[in-house]
């Protein structure tokens, strides 16, 4: 890169694609630069490879119609992917980008196995709520720290890509035609560099690090822990509408419910879909776990305290150690083991009755002695066993889920006329997604999913414009 100049400006470096942001967008960035585009990655923090939201993740891909799913015989297609997305949002979400995102879900899993070559599984130990079929696709460990490292790896190797940290976009600079023409880059020293470029990916996660925003838009989660990256301020957001982007579903999120007060690692909802149940500080159940650990959040929020416990077994201990997080969390000290009830409800400080009364209803009805859960819930695997374990836990806000308006070519949309901003991307936080409102609307993988398949497929819009905006035959 050029080096700086007093005037605090340069305009002799230039690609055909600025990425903002490490995380989801290295993906952009590999798809580019297999399509031959010279690429330009920045981010502000330098610690990206821990410290930001797809590091942070379960590492969970949807992929519906997948090879791996037609060998294990799991029947699945872009519809029926596109159905459940209509049902958890309850047809709030937008139907065109999910249908886009439902559609690109596969090609993007096998091109990530492929040709970025991440060693994907497909998860059958589990169904996450929400999704009528096995389509989650992810790495051994289950974290997003090694789908990261791997992509680092990966962009690294590749002589068409740099990487530029700490360095964060401040701005784009649009052409008179109104097309990104150059993106400006400030460094820490506050200097600011202007580099020419014909497309600029607004990879930079939502706004949920941006306490103010969070208040204005979400105010039913805006005490919660946040549990994301520091950077993830909205600056993407607040580029795009600078320069006339229409933005959609700001009070979008996902939450969780199971963040570990001790230790601040995640527990995993694995634990309640193998069976275990969230009581509140009095032992009390307070609702159906399996509708989803988003909005989960929102209903432990609301609870004598905002904190609960997860009460499971040795069972389901053994089997979410294949989640790294879970297995922090263990390795924390963060669970509280008993032989029994009443002593574990003297270790928690849960009332011993209620405590009692939530795990025997569990029991009940994994058994097969009850027939109907009062609040609905419809499977528990199988009863709770002693010794029992508890692990408290409050709820979070992860990340944002509402953004920049983008079609399903990943192109920021104007407001107004709907119109593409030439040149202009967005992925991720940084988009409006396919949530929905709220946190209710969020299925396991709507995050990754938009923040790789739609950095993917920037760049693969890009690939086909020329220089002019213009499409070609590539």
């Amino acid at each position: 890169m050029p080096t700086d100049r007093t005037d605090g400006t340069t305009d002799d470096a230039e690609v055909d694609l600025v990425v903002a942001g490490a995380g989801g967008g290295l993906a952009g960035a590999l798809r580019a630069a297999e399509a031959g585009l010279g690429v330009l990655v920045v981010d502000p923090d330098e610690q990206f490879l821990h410290g930001n939201n797809t590091s942070m993740s379960t590492a969970m891909i949807p992929g519906a119609g997948t090879r791996w799913q037609r060998e294990a015989g799991v029947e699945d297609s872009p519809e029926r992917f596109l159905a459940d997305i209509t049902a958890k949002t309850h047809g709030a979400a937008d139907p065109l980008l999910a249908a886009a995102l439902a559609g690109l879900s596969a090609p993007l899993v096998e091109w990530l196995a492929d040709s970025a070559g991440l060693p994907l599984q497909l998860v059958r130990d589990f169904s996450y709520p929400g999704h009528s079929a096995d389509r989650l696709h992810t790495v051994e460990g289950r974290h997003g720290s090694a789908l990261l490292r791997h992509l680092h790896e990966r962009v690294r190797a590749q002589p068409s890509i740099d990487l530029l940290t700490p360095a964060r976009l401040v701005d784009v600079t649009l052409d008179a035609a109104g097309s990104v023409s150059a993106a400006v880059v400030e460094y820490p020293s506050s200097h600011r560099e202007t580099i020419t470029t014909r497309g600029v990916l607004l990879a930079t996660n939502g706004y949920g690090a941006n306490r103010a925003l969070v208040a204005r838009h979400m105010p039913e989660i805006a005490t919660a822990d946040y549990h994301g990256g520091q950077f993830s301020l909205g600056d993407g957001l607040e580029i795009g509408l600078r320069h006339g982007a229409a933005s959609a579903f700001m009070d979008a999120y996902q939450g969780h419910a199971a963040l570990a007060r001790r230790s601040r690692t995640l527990v995993g909802w694995a634990t309640v879909m193998h069976g275990a149940i969230m009581v509140d500080a009095d032992g009390e159940r307070f609702g159906d776990e399996t509708t989803g650990y988003s909005e989960y959040a929102a209903a432990l929020a609301a609870r004598p305290g905002a904190r609960g416990w997860i009460v499971l077994d040795e069972r389901i201990h053994d089997l979410c150690r294949s989640f790294t997080d879970f297995r922090l969390t263990v390795e924390a000290g963060a669970l509280l083991w008993a032989d029994d009830l009443d002593t574990l409800a003297t270790r928690t400080g849960c009332h011993a009755k209620a405590l009692e009364a939530s795990v025997a209803g569990q029991v009940a009805l994994a058994s097969g002695r009850a027939e109907h859960d009062e609040f609905g819930r419809s499977f528990f695997e199988e009863p709770l066993r002693a010794p029992f374990a508890a692990v408290e836990v409050i709820p979070a806000l992860f990340h944002t889920q509402g953004g920049l308006v983008v079609d399903g070519e990943a192109r920021v949309l104007r407001g107004g006329d709907g119109a593409p901003i030439g040149g202009l991307y967005a992925s991720g936080g940084a988009a409006h997604g396919i949530s929905g409102h709220g946190a209710d609307g969020y299925l396991a993988g709507n995050g990754l999913l938009p923040a790789l398949g739609l950095a993917w497929q920037a760049a693969n819009t890009l690939s086909r414009t020329d220089a002019h905006g213009e499409g070609t035959a590539r």
